[in-house]
């Protein structure tokens, strides 16, 4: 026993100091939190946010990923974008070409409603008498056929109309020629209305898929350049959440400044889904 009393003792004033030093570290530490936590929980938070962020390596990487992505789809939209473009200017020189058709065949029928009205005059004037011959009748027949080949031949009349004329199907070639040249200008005229709205329709048609083909070619450009130049939006800071400490709970004001507040909240409708009202 003195023997192991003589090994032990000078070792306990050594490890009694060791230990009354560690007491004092561990009580000034738990003072500083006490006294000043926000500090001490600022350089924790701090040193968490640094640990959990990537480094400057991962970032720079990323960076250049991202990058080389973007400019691969920029490219591919500028494709489509030209591709869009090209549609564009083709559905335009389409409608510009209907648009000139469907003047050109207002035109005709103008020009053939100026004949309908010139001859239905003159119809109306007393016809001059003829002899009811079979040599009148033949030349009046003649003449019916004459000028509904012309007219079919200038695209007046269709095939089909002709045939009827020259088959006698609804025409009679004894009557005069001036009432037979106004019933044969009444069926141009007819034809040529007909030509005038289906060209105005065409058109219509024609503005209608360049002004879709131009907001697509639009459209596309837009997203090009949205790619190329994309909005960089502000990084939200990395925060500690659920930390143990004297100052993260806040506690509201009493009185009127809590009768303010609860003023300023803005209600909310309650039902099958919370929407702010």
């Amino acid at each position: 026993m003195q023997t192991v009393f003589s090994t032990v003792l000078p070792d306990v004033p050594a490890a009694a100091v060791i230990w009354l030093a560690l007491l004092a570290v561990a009580a000034t530490v738990v003072a500083a939190l006490i006294v000043r936590p926000s500090r001490f929980r600022s350089e924790l938070v701090d040193r968490i946010s640094d640990a959990a962020r990537p480094s400057s390596i991962e970032q720079a990487e990323r960076a250049r990923v991202q990058d080389r992505e973007r400019d691969r789809y920029a490219d591919e939209v500028a494709v489509a974008a030209a591709r869009a473009a090209a549609t564009a200017e083709r559905s335009r020189s389409e409608w510009l070409t209907a648009q000139e058709e469907a003047e050109a065949a207002w035109q005709a029928y103008q020009a053939a409603e100026d004949d309908v009205r010139r001859l239905a005059a003159a119809a109306a004037l007393p016809l001059p008498r003829t002899a009811r011959t079979p040599a009148e009748y033949a030349d009046r027949e003649r003449w019916l056929h004459r000028a509904a080949m012309d007219a079919q031949w200038r695209n007046e009349i269709t095939v089909r109309q002709l045939s009827d004329i020259l088959g006698g199907n609804g025409w009679d070639p004894s009557r005069h020629p001036v009432e037979q040249e106004l019933l044969l200008r009444r069926l141009v005229r007819d034809n040529l209305a007909a030509r005038h709205r289906a060209a105005m329709q065409r058109e219509q048609a024609a503005w209608q898929a360049a002004e879709l083909a131009a907001a697509a070619a639009q459209s596309l450009r837009d997203e090009v350049f949205a790619a190329l130049h994309p909005v960089v939006e502000p990084q939200a800071e990395l925060s500690i959440v659920g930390f143990a400490g004297p100052d993260t709970t806040r506690e509201l004001p009493t009185g009127t400044a809590a009768v303010d507040i609860t003023r300023e909240l803005t209600p909310v409708a309650r039902g099958r889904a919370a929407v702010a009202a």
